[in-house]
């Protein structure tokens, strides 16, 4: 595959999101092919799992029901959207990948970093992404983001107690450690403007 794969990813709040479409517009400007796509979701089957997932009426859904729905959007995704694109040479930008559920199943549902991952190795078939973005923001400072814009969805992991997203956060600094050949860090506590110029800066490191 010729393209790029970049993945985007962060705690609830810590806007990857809004960045994303910013970091997509300058990108198609400089005369790149760029596919911005988001997890779950993506394209039409992958989204009516994302339904079931974040539907804040489901409540009582079982930890691994949960991390293998995420799979199954994950693969449906990758091989509808993603792979063909970047066999066109396209950069794709993707809103969360695997290292999603690995901070969110594995370390905050208490699934086990290594399970998960090897559940979602099996779904992609090994494909990871050149470089993730990790967009740092303290859980307090992205939770208070979410509950002040009104335009943004509040899903079922919104609503889950502090503690949890704590352990997401931890989570995330862990992967940063762990794979710091892929991972790269950036201050998401910064205003949208110096986010943005951070996020731009290293991509252009690998294109």
């Amino acid at each position: 595959m010729s393209g790029v794969f970049i993945t985007f990813e962060g705690g609830e709040g810590s806007g990857k999101t809004t960045i994303a479409a910013m970091i997509k517009e300058a990108l198609t400007q400089e005369g790149y092919q760029v596919v911005l796509t988001r997890e779950p979701g993506g394209v039409e089957i992958a989204e009516k799992i994302r339904d079931i997932i974040h539907d804040v009426k489901h409540t009582n859904m079982d930890r691994k029901t949960e991390a293998l729905l995420y799979a199954a959007s994950r693969r449906q995704h990758l091989v509808e959207k993603v792979i063909p694109a970047l066999e066109q040479g396209a950069i794709v930008i993707c809103d969360r990948f695997v290292d999603s559920s690995m901070v969110y199943q594995g370390i905050g549902r208490g699934i086990g970093v290594d399970e998960v991952y090897q559940m979602n190795l099996f779904a992609t078939e090994n494909i990871l992404p050149k470089r993730t973005i990790f967009f740092d923001i303290l859980p307090e400072d992205g939770l208070k983001r979410v509950y002040t814009n009104k335009d943004r969805e509040v899903n079922r992991l919104d609503l889950e107690n502090i503690e949890f997203h704590q352990k997401v956060y931890q989570g995330y600094i862990s992967l940063c450690d762990k794979f710091p050949e892929r991972i790269v860090k950036i201050d998401a506590s910064l205003d949208i403007e110096h986010v943005f110029v951070q996020v731009l800066s290293k991509i252009h490191e690998i294109l």
